[in-house]
């Protein structure tokens, strides 16, 4: 059932709208609430795939699943329509006016009802790609002041990594952190890169979904391997930053893992034909996020390394 949550009129005769798709499970049951959102950032689209995979797989397991599942494949329409991350004509970040104001602007007040509409379900996963210019291996972060309550929840998804730290991801602005504050456990899953679909990253994060819905008892019990993540602090990770401008060219592939002092990648002139610098793992660990884009200046994020015994 397709639900429109706001609709607000712009110029020729167009609609700022966000939509959910409502499902049921066979048996009416609606005690327990799982809610799916995606597409915060215009240009993360990995969570678009995984709106539809779920989807799929739920169809397929007609009769066998109860509660409500409520998916928002896209709470920033204009931005994935112009392919912009923020939303365009505002210039704002989406993921940083949460909880929004109903008497705010217009962006606010979508906000605010988006919340208003999400808030009370039993589980909310957010998800996100990475920008354009990193690869994220599937992970989940989670605000340190929250682990108590999201870490067992965590472990349900499917995911390689659970970090916890305070970081940008859980600012008391984003999406996450006020619903988590009205008592609303949501977790934020970030994943491949941007403006790209990593297809076997959403298969995972919906074999994850099922499992949540498994242990909120919305379904009974499947077969499906479930990874075990590894869960880490800030004080684990390691973050590869250039030490000049140049053309970054990895010499490992995302998710490797690396020994201390292993090359991770070069940083060339294409103009003189040198290598200008040589990035080198200062521990042993997993190389969870890798630089896609190649164009770097000095002091860009090259990588982040998981600190852990190989």
């Amino acid at each position: 059932m397709e639900v429109t949550i706001s609709s607000i009129p712009l110029p020729i005769d167009e609609h700022y709208m966000i939509k959910k798709q409502r499902l049921i499970g066979e048996n009416q049951d609606m005690s327990t609430r799982l809610c799916i959102v995606s597409g915060i950032h215009g240009d993360e689209l990995e969570g678009q795939y995984v709106c539809y995979r779920l989807q799929e797989k739920l169809k397929e397991l007609k009769g066998k699943w109860n509660g409500i599942v409520d998916i928002y494949p896209c709470l920033n329409p204009l931005g994935v329509d112009s392919i912009t991350r923020k939303v365009p004509m505002f210039d704002l970040d989406m993921n940083r006016i949460f909880p929004g104001d109903a008497e705010g602007s217009m962006v606010e007040y979508v906000s605010s009802c988006i919340i208003d509409d999400i808030q009370g379900a039993d589980l909310v996963i957010d998800i996100h790609a990475s920008n354009i210019y990193l690869r994220e291996i599937p992970q989940i972060r989670i605000n340190e002041q929250q682990k108590e309550k999201l870490l067992p929840m965590a472990k349900w998804l499917n995911m390689d990594y659970i970090w916890i730290h305070a970081a940008s991801t859980v600012l008391e602005s984003t999406f996450a952190y006020s619903l988590n504050e009205r008592n609303t456990p949501t977790l934020v899953v970030e994943m491949g890169v941007g403006m790209r679909l990593t297809p076997s990253y959403g298969d995972r994060l919906c074999d994850g979904i099922l499992n949540a819905m498994m242990h909120l008892g919305m379904m009974k019990v499947q077969k499906l391997a479930i990874k075990k993540p590894i869960i880490s602090t800030d004080g684990q990770v390691h973050f590869l930053n250039a030490t000049c401008s140049g053309l970054f060219v990895p010499v490992v592939n995302h998710e490797n893992l690396v020994r201390k002092g292993d090359l991770i990648g070069h940083i060339v002139s294409p103009l003189d034909g040198i290598v200008k610098s040589e990035i080198i793992s200062p521990c042993d660990g997993l190389l969870f996020t890798l630089r896609e884009y190649p164009i770097v200046n000095e002091g860009n994020l090259l990588g982040r390394l998981l600190e852990c015994t190989l």
